[in-house]
């Protein structure tokens, strides 16, 4: 039977899963989770592809029901407080040329499921350009924000997709792919800007990743899925040899390189080790 967690957000975390299984078109896809996030805790969401981040990501989202287990995201059933939830799905960058602003698509984070352009008299809009004006500085684009988005680089434009995710003042921030295409220093920037946001807006950060190394320095825990389960823990816990080994059902040896990246080997799906794949859990 499916628990249904209302527990206060402040006694069970941000995010709260118990014993949770999600099964799809008659095939498990994960069962036994049990993940808490705390807020202001910067999450990463790791594991190969097919393992089932993004059905976790779903999951939280409300999209996906629980086949077992329960659930709590900011206190309420998965799906009850989307309102309150910053999501920002992977994406690969705008098309050069495309003309909207970014200061426009950050406000489109506040009221693009209206119809039309904001008006400067209706109730509300000065309020809502200060907090457009707020999450931009806050993501240290203020300097930029007025060009086109198709002019800006890729972690130009990642810290505005940042910002319009913030613009409702999110307790929780779902994070897909968000370094994807980037360079490693727009990389380290985005994850330093996030760890940022977790400690100033106390926010909650699930980032899903398939290469650790860029965010490593700046995380909290992790919550690694493989074998049809997953673990969470501080990332020296979970990505070692032994945790991993169990979790894959077959040796697996984690190696830090001279430069303190992490290298995963021993599992032909193991990340860390093919780099970028774009397919989809």
């Amino acid at each position: 039977m499916i628990e249904e967690a209302t527990q206060d957000v402040s006694a069970v975390g941000a995010v709260a899963f118990r014993d949770a299984a999600v099964e799809l078109g008659g095939r498990t896809i994960w069962s036994g989770v049990s993940v808490v996030v705390q807020e202001g805790e910067f999450v990463a969401v790791l594991g190969a592809n097919g393992a089932g981040k993004s059905t976790f990501v779903k999951a939280v989202l409300g999209l996906v029901p629980l086949s077992a287990g329960g659930a709590n995201v900011l206190g309420h059933p998965p799906g009850e407080a989307r309102t309150r939830i910053g999501y920002l799905p992977q994406r690969h960058g705008f098309d050069a040329g495309t003309p909207i602003r970014g200061v426009d698509l950050v406000r489109l984070g506040l009221d693009g499921a209206r119809w039309g352009v904001p008006l400067p008299w209706l109730p509300g809009t000065r309020a809502a350009t200060r907090r457009v004006e707020e999450v931009i500085e806050l993501v240290g684009a203020a300097a930029y924000a007025h060009q086109p988005i198709g002019d800006l680089s890729g972690g130009e434009q990642q810290r505005l997709l940042i910002a319009q995710a913030l613009a409702r003042r999110p307790r929780l921030l779902l994070l897909d792919e968000p370094l994807d295409s980037l360079d490693l220093s727009n990389q380290s920037a985005v994850a330093a800007l996030v760890r940022r946001v977790c400690r100033e807006e106390q926010v909650a950060v699930l980032l899903v990743t398939h290469d650790i190394n860029p965010i490593l320095g700046y995380l909290d825990r992790v919550v690694y899925f493989a074998g049809g389960t997953a673990v969470e823990g501080v990332p020296e816990d979970v990505v070692s040899s032994e945790t991993l080994s169990g979790l894959y059902g077959a040796p697996v040896e984690v190696l830090r390189a001279s430069d303190g990246r992490l290298v995963v080997v021993g599992h032909p799906e193991a990340p860390f080790v093919h780099g970028h794949r774009h397919n989809h859990d």
